[in-house]
């Protein structure tokens, strides 16, 4: 059985092309000063945390958010851990795409069954992959890992672990959401008070990553 007993994933902040509003999935944005701040939020909220492994995606917004958070510890960058590719609607608002294609668009807010982005990624493909990446990270022999990502992957790796969807707006930019696994091997919703032996993160170091 895997060692793995607590996932911490905190979804990147805001891009220069504002994430907040626009769909980003193979762009590959830079954080914003605004996105930065949030992530320097995130590390003062698990500043008493221990982790002894920290895990990004290659996405610049991803691997940048988890430098800050990491604060000089090493980074492992896991290519599955990629957002979607949105095709054609990529870098749109949901404005924009509602008035450019408004029967899709109505699929995709009621989760349609067979919806998929158009020219994008086949969603079932997506989530096969976020769960290799999620298999790797169980046989990585970590205790405790800290998964910087976007909002996508945290959907599917909670549902995974969960057997349920999070809710409709988690995660949130910057927001953290923690999962720790009993002694049954179930997951559940909540990070555990105490941390096990691991790495201690000087957040207030430069920070690196490593490929």
């Amino acid at each position: 059985m895997s060692s793995l007993r607590r996932i911490v994933l905190i979804r990147h902040g805001e891009t220069v092309g504002n994430s907040s509003e626009r769909l980003h999935g193979s762009a590959d944005p830079a954080l914003s000063e605004a996105g930065r701040a949030q992530m320097k939020c995130a590390a003062a909220a698990l500043r008493t945390e221990v982790f002894e492994l920290v895990v990004a995606s290659p996405m610049r917004r991803s691997w940048e958010a988890a430098q800050i958070v990491a604060g000089g510890a090493p980074i492992r960058l896991e290519h599955d851990f990629r957002e979607i590719h949105f095709g054609r609607w990529e870098g749109l608002t949901k404005s924009e795409i509602e008035a450019s294609n408004p029967v899709l668009f109505s699929d995709w807010q009621k989760k349609a069954a067979g919806f998929e982005y158009p020219g994008g990624e086949p969603r079932a493909e997506f989530r096969a992959r976020v769960l290799r990446g999620l298999e790797r990270l169980r046989a990585s022999g970590a205790d405790a890992a800290l998964v910087v990502v976007h909002r996508g992957v945290i959907r599917v790796v909670g549902e995974q672990l969960l057997g349920h969807p999070l809710a409709d707006a988690t995660p949130g930019l910057a927001e953290v959401v923690g999962f720790s696994r009993a002694a049954d091997g179930s997951w559940s919703l909540g990070r555990r008070s105490s941390n096990p032996a691991g790495l201690q993160f000087p957040l207030d170091a430069p920070a690196r990553a490593s490929v």
